[in-house]
């Protein structure tokens, strides 16, 4: 006989979960202390649920396999929403462990009871309560499956204490395979090869699968054959790129830009994606981006095997045995002089080392600091997926876990960082091996590009208070040592471009504060 907790936490490792991003409670005493009875599970503690449930998308973004958090009730699983909202949007494998309240206590209705199932819904595809111990290992091997079904999902187990500290038979479920892709269908290969054959203006929306470096050279073979435009959607999940890799242009935030990058455009090929829409409404601009003369062709769903798709329309159009027009490396000089977006955009291009992961929350400093490291080393880039900020320094450290001998590199606006500074505490306990570039303008800029954007173009005492962060100034040198991470402080290119470089040959992690000119 064994505790119930022994059992899930036996089927966990039987499943493949190799990591668990920590912030337990009382309720979750029994599951702690079965991960030192049942070894092999790597266990980071976090100290808030937001860092534990983005540390799991990073990982999964960079491993296509899910780590599982623990989190305490309901209160705890509602401060990870956040990041499982970017998770969720990114398509990552999540296995969430909820501890609640024993079964006979929650009638009394005491200060932590909450309705956890109703908390977890809005942001899980897959929700269940384990009504004893038995069922514990049963529904482990469950919630497994659910988050690797294609294109990836959040699955929530929720334990009652009792059912973790009550003895039952010991039980390892055996693991259960989720399905594969779906394969696309012939017709959807046939409509994009009609449309690629009519001598007009295609381009293909990628996402998910399809920007990984394989499925990029069989759509850069399809563009180099065709004429045809490669895409890719604005705020996706990965993207391989870099010298080596096909390059897909990346489809602008801005509303205006967006509906000019795509206003030529006769046929749109989406690839494990759907439609472009703008990130939010505005009064007199349109919600969908395509021109009304654009036709629309889904080639691979979300779920759909997008490897497969491109492949087969690679084949069908006659491209398969062409060529893959890669990027040849362009590596710029380091900038120098003032700290602006474009001279770290510069930098970064120039030096970010072979295989690196960028982890990309710069928000309004974005559009500089992609474009130049097309021709970088080749590199994998993540973006903030559902927009919920504070992913950035968690997606990094579950990033730096899942691939330790890659250095990630977090370009992070200062404002979003504060949101979820406590994993620089987990990235030094980890030992991660990322560099933090906080790109300090003292502001929540894009408030203030919004306040534009929407016709306040001056604002006035109360609204520049709401997008102001002096008075105190964050002082991020001071915070990350804070938190044990080494830090210093960049005021020109020449001290941010010596600082990059020790940081990137220098494993742990390691924070420079980039003070904005202007």
């Amino acid at each position: 006989m064994v505790f119930g907790a022994d059992n899930l936490v036996a089927t966990l490792k039987a499943g493949g979960i190799e990591v668990c991003f920590a912030n337990p409670g009382t309720s979750e005493i029994h599951v702690v202390s079965a991960f030192d009875r049942q070894p092999g599970i790597r266990c980071a503690l976090t100290l808030f649920e937001g860092v534990a449930t983005g540390a799991a998308d990073g990982y999964a973004r960079m491993t296509d396999r899910p780590a599982a958090t623990l989190l305490h009730l309901g209160p705890g699983l509602a401060n990870g929403l956040a990041n499982l909202h970017n998770a969720r949007k990114a398509e990552s494998p999540v296995v969430n462990i909820v501890g609640d309240h024993a079964t006979y206590h929650l009638r009394h209705d005491a200060p932590l009871t909450a309705d956890v199932e109703g908390v977890a819904r809005p942001m899980s595809h897959w929700v269940r309560t384990a009504p004893d111990a038995a069922s514990l290992a049963g529904l482990a091997a469950e919630a497994i499956a659910a988050a690797r079904t294609p294109p990836g999902r959040i699955a929530t187990l929720i334990v009652p204490a009792d059912a973790a500290w009550n003895e039952t038979p010991a039980e390892v479920a055996r693991p259960i395979h989720p399905p594969r892709p779906a394969a696309v269908a012939g017709e959807a290969v046939r409509a994009a090869a009609e449309a690629l054959r009519t001598g007009q203006r295609v381009a293909f929306f990628l996402d998910g699968p399809a920007l990984r470096e394989d499925a990029l050279a069989w759509a850069g073979r399809i563009a180099a054959a065709t004429g045809a435009r490669l895409i890719a959607k604005t705020l996706c999940a990965r993207v391989d790129r870099g010298a080596g890799r096909v390059t897909a242009e990346k489809l602008p935030y801005p509303v205006a830009q967006a509906i000019e990058a795509l206003s030529t455009v006769d046929h749109l090929i989406l690839v494990g994606t759907k439609a472009p829409v703008g990130f939010f409404a505005y009064p007199d601009k349109p919600s969908v981006l395509t021109p009304e003369h654009c036709r629309i062709h889904t080639l691979a769903a979300p779920g759909e095997d997008a490897l497969q798709a491109l492949a087969w329309l690679a084949e069908e159009m006659g491209a398969h045995a062409r060529p893959v027009p890669v990027q040849e490396l362009a590596l710029p000089t380091p900038a120098t002089g003032a700290v602006t977006p474009k001279a770290i955009g510069r930098s970064v291009a120039a030096l970010l080392p072979d295989h690196a992961v960028v982890v990309d929350e710069s928000i309004t400093a974005g559009g500089f600091l992609y474009p130049p490291t097309d021709g970088a080393r080749p590199h994998s880039w993540t973006h903030v997926t559902g927009g919920s900020i504070g992913y950035g320094p968690p997606v990094a450290l579950g990033a730096a876990v899942a691939c330790p001998d890659r250095r990630v590199v977090n370009l992070q606006a200062d404002g979003s960082a504060m949101y979820t500074l406590q994993a620089l505490w987990s990235q030094a306990r980890e030992g991660a091996n990322v560099t933090t570039v906080i790109l300090n303008n003292r502001s929540y800029a894009i408030l203030r590009v919004e306040l534009g954007n929407l016709g306040f173009q001056d604002p006035g005492a109360a609204a520049r208070a709401m997008t102001d962060l002096t008075g105190p100034a964050l002082d991020w040198v001071s915070l990350a040592k804070g938190m044990g991470v080494p830090a210093a402080r960049a005021e020109d290119m020449e001290t941010f471009n010596d600082l990059l470089a020790r940081s990137l040959a220098t494993p742990g992690p390691f924070l420079i504060e980039a003070m904005m000119a202007g």
